[in-house]
C-alpha cells in the first residue's frame, strides 16, 4: 500500500503534536518537512542520553545550525526538561519554529502549555480515516483490526495488532514507570475492555479487577495520558431532562479494543462487533473534529430514564446527533433516542448509521449506511 495523504495540516506556528504510537506522526513530519529542518529523535538511546545529561545542549545545536528554521523533537516526553530550553529559544529567536511530538502526555500535560506561555499550539494525530485510505479502505478489516496505520498496512494485521498492544503496555506504561504493579494493570486492562462504549462504573471495575477504586481511577488516567483511551462527557447544554452524570469510556481504536477484549464461547460476536462499530465511528468523529479545527467537541447524551444518543458533535455553528446500530434493518425503536433529542433541540441535524445499504429519510432523520458515512467523512465538510 502506497503512503497515504493525511488530513492533518501544519498550523504554521510552533506546536505540540500528540498521537498514539504507530499512527504516522513521524512519517507525516518527514514527508512534509524536507527543507531547513533538523530532526531530533529521542527514541534513539544516544540522543536520549545526550540531552538527558545536559538539556541546554539544544541551545548549542540551534546556534550551530543557523540555516535551520524548524526543529522537530520526536517523543519530547522522554526528556521533558528540554521544554525549558525550547521556551528560552522561542523567546530569544523569533524566527525559529519547533514541532514537539509525543505519544504520552503524562510528564508534560500540566507544565508544557504554561511553560511555553501559549506559544505552541496543541494538535493531535489520529489513526487513518476511511476517506484518507480511499479505495484501500476495507470496512470489515477496519472493524476487525482497527485503523492504526502500523497495523492496517501490515501483512499480518492480527499479529501486528497483538504486538502493538504489548508495546504500549511495556514501553509506555512499564518503562515510563506509570504504574507500580504491571500485573494489576494488565488485569485492569482486560476488565475495562468490557466497559468500552459504556458509562464508566469505577466501583464495578475496581471490584472485578480486585484493586482499589483509587487505583482504578489512576489506571484510567494513565490510559488517557498515554493516549490509549478517552472519556466522553455527557452533553448537558440547555438540558431539559434529568441526565446521567458519568462519562462513557472508549479506546482510541476499534482494533485495540478487540485485542484487549477477551472473547470466549459464551460471548456474542454480534455484540462485540456492535461495540467495535461504535468505536470505529467514535474515532472517526474525534479525528474529524481535530482536523477540521473548528473547536467542535464530542459528547454523548443519556437521560436518567435510559434514553440515549451515542454521539453529539457540538461546536460554534454545529449540532449533530448520531446513533449507531449494528443492524441491517431500521426499527422505529432504534430512532427513539434521536427523536427525543430532536424534541429538546429542534435545530439539531440527526443521523442514524446502520449496516444496511440504503439512504433513507425517516421522521426527519437521515438513515445512512455506516460504511458510506465513514468514506464520505472529510474534515472541513
Amino acid at each position: 500500500m502506497e503512503i497515504k495523504k493525511r488530513f492533518f495540516k501544519d498550523p504554521g506556528v510552533s506546536y505540540f503534536l500528540f498521537g498514539p504510537r504507530g499512527t504516522g506522526k513521524s512519517t507525516w513530519l518527514q514527508e512534509h518537512y524536507t527543507d531547513n529542518v533538523l530532526f531530533i529523535d529521542l527514541l534513539s538511546p544516544n540522543l536520549f542520553r545526550f540531552y538527558s545529561a545536559r538539556p541546554e545542549r539544544l541551545n548549542e545545536l540551534v546556534d550551530g545550525n543557523p540555516d535551520k528554521e524548524l526543529f522537530v523533537i520526536d517523543e519530547i516526553q522522554k526528556v521533558p526538561e528540554l521544554l525549558d530550553v525550547v521556551h528560552q529559544i522561542m523567546e530569544s529567536k523569533k524566527n525559529i519554529r519547533f514541532v514537539l511530538t509525543g505519544s504520552s502526555a503524562r510528564k508534560i500535560r500540566h507544565s508544557a502549555v504554561d511553560l511555553l506561555a501559549g506559544r505552541a499550539a496543541n494538535k493531535t494525530f489520529h489513526p487513518f480515516m476511511a476517506s484518507e485510505l480511499g479505495g484501500d479502505f476495507n470496512f470489515e478489516k477496519a472493524l476487525k483490526f482497527g485503523l492504526v496505520p502500523l497495523v492496517y498496512c501490515s501483512i499480518n494485521p492480527l499479529e501486528t495488532l497483538n504486538a502493538y498492544v504489548s508495546l504500549y503496555i511495556n514501553e509506555e506504561v512499564r518503562m515510563e514507570g506509570l504504574v507500580r504493579n504491571i500485573g494489576n494493570f494488565s488485569r485492569f486492562l482486560e476488565i475495562i475492555s468490557f466497559s468500552n462504549g459504556s458509562i464508566l462504573n469505577m466501583n464495578g471495575i475496581a471490584r472485578d479487577s480486585q484493586v482499589g477504586r483509587k487505583a482504578v481511577e489512576g489506571y484510567v488516567s494513565v490510559l488517557e495520558d498515554v493516549l490509549l483511551a478517552q472519556k466522553l462527557p455527557v452533553f448537558s447544554k440547555r438540558a431539559k431532562r434529568k441526565l446521567v452524570a458519568h462519562p462513557k469510556f472508549y479506546f482510541f481504536d476499534a482494533g485495540v479494543y478487540r485485542a484487549l477484549r477477551p472473547a470466549g464461547p459464551l460471548d456474542s460476536p454480534h455484540e462485540i462487533d456492535g461495540i467495535a462499530l461504535e468505536n470505529l465511528v467514535m474515532q472517526h468523529l474525534m479525528a474529524w473534529n481535530a482536523y477540521t479545527g473548528n473547536g467542535s467537541k464530542l459528547f454523548y447524551w443519556r437521560t436518567k430514564s435510559g434514553v440515549e444518543v451515542d454521539f453529539v458533535v457540538y461546536g460554534e455553528d454545529m449540532l449533530k446527533a448520531i446513533e449507531v446500530k449494528n443492524s441491517n434493518n431500521i426499527r422505529h425503536a432504534d430512532l427513539k433516542g434521536l427523536l427525543a433529542f430532536k424534541e429538546d433541540y429542534p435545530e439539531v441535524e440527526c443521523l442514524f448509521l446502520y449496516r444496511g445499504t440504503e439512504k433513507l429519510m425517516i421522521n426527519g432523520i437521515l438513515c445512512m449506511p455506516v460504511n458510506l458515512f465513514l468514506i464520505e467523512l472529510v474534515p472541513g465538510y
